[in-house]
């Protein structure tokens, strides 16, 4: 019994030193590797760049004072809606006290030379009633007269000018009410009731009562590095996604580059302005940023394969190619119009075609 109890043992200790002796073997062995495939894809390839700006008003009109004085009344406020020749502002001037005392010392004159004008005509006028001179004679003393008076009216305009800034004979036209000079929207009114204003002359651009623009017609105005400039050209369509509204797209239509660059930070920029096409019942506001993508170069319909599949050697470009079950071959092929994601293929490889991908065999399995 003692026998045959040693004898199994020894036969269970002789299978387990085998059966580590196997495994440890099996685990020694490298496990090959099973690399994925991909093909070609027959795809649109389209090549763009992106421009940064904003969108904003293409007619956008500051409405300045045409005299200098204090605003007494403001008729608008910010988003509302006017039309050519809608009053803006009023302002009510304060006179230069030089120009205030010479035209009062003005006025006082011209009476004085009208009450001479006045003695003298009654004068005369006896005298010819009493046909003692000739109405001829009478005449010269009545143009005086009238003279007199019209100089008495123009001393009392210009008072009430200076004073006012309106006269009787002008009506209801004033330099002091301020009006719109275009048909628009108000984006902003950057002075209050109270406030100094300062005409507009040659010498200074006056004091800004109000901002208007036309919102029916909008640009984009971004720029573009130097490196892309070259490629574009007026007519070219762009399309935009402004930052407020990031749900819709715009399309737009180049219709100017700037012929000089500005340097910022560096590098060369060029200025592009182009038209956008609005759509209904959607309100963009003046100012707000925007991307715009150009499409440099399109290619519609063309086999295409990854980018990242691509290896390059100097001035080749190949990729590989299975010949057999996970026996892959080298393949050069020749290149056309990349995006960074896919790329054109022209010659070197077909449709049907199972490419290696070259990173795929961290996921390999174990050949069974």
């Amino acid at each position: 019994m003692k026998k045959v109890l040693k004898i199994v043992v020894g036969i269970i200790i002789v299978v387990i030193f085998a059966g580590t002796i196997v495994y440890l073997y099996q685990k020694s062995q490298a496990k090959p590797v099973i690399f994925e495939t991909t093909t070609a894809t027959v795809t649109d390839i389209v090549k763009k760049t992106v421009a940064t700006g904003k969108v904003v008003p293409r007619k956008e009109i500051e409405i300045k004072p045409q005299v200098s004085g204090i605003i007494s009344e403001l008729y608008v406020e910010p988003g509302e809606k006017v039309k050519v020749g809608d009053m803006i502002a009023k302002v009510r001037i304060i006179p230069n006290m030089i120009n205030l005392n010479e035209a009062e010392n003005r006025l006082s004159r011209a009476k004085i030379t009208l009450e001479d004008a006045r003695t003298n005509y009654d004068r005369q006028k006896s005298l010819f009633e009493s046909r003692v001179i000739a109405q001829a004679d009478l005449q010269n003393y009545e143009v005086a007269l009238k003279t007199a008076k019209q100089d008495v009216e123009a001393a009392e305009n210009n008072l009430q000018l200076i004073r006012e800034g309106i006269t009787k004979s002008s009506g209801t036209a004033s330099n002091t009410i301020i009006r719109s000079t275009i048909t628009g929207m108000v984006l902003t009114v950057p002075v209050e009731i109270g406030n100094s204003v300062i005409e507009s002359n040659t010498f200074n651009d006056g004091t800004t009562i109000a901002t208007v623009a036309d919102m029916g017609e909008m640009i984009f105005k971004g720029k573009v590095d130097e490196s892309e400039v070259g490629k574009l050209h007026e007519g070219m369509e762009l399309i935009l996604t402004v930052g407020a509204i990031d749900t819709e797209r715009f399309t737009a239509k180049l219709e100017h580059i700037s012929p000089k660059g500005v340097e910022e930070n560096g590098a060369i920029q060029f200025e592009i302005r182009a038209a956008v096409s609005l759509k209904e019942n959607m309100f963009i506001r003046a100012g707000y940023s925007a991307n715009a993508d150009i499409v440099l170069e399109r290619k519609d319909s063309v086999l295409a394969v990854q980018e990242s599949l691509v290896k390059y050697e100097g001035d080749s470009a190949w990729v590989e190619v299975e010949t057999g079950p996970q026996t892959f071959e080298k393949r050069v092929i020749k290149t056309g119009l990349s995006d960074g994601i896919n790329v054109e293929v022209l010659e070197g490889v077909k449709k049907e075609d199972k490419i290696k991908i070259q990173n795929a065999g961290a996921t390999a399995t174990a050949a069974k």
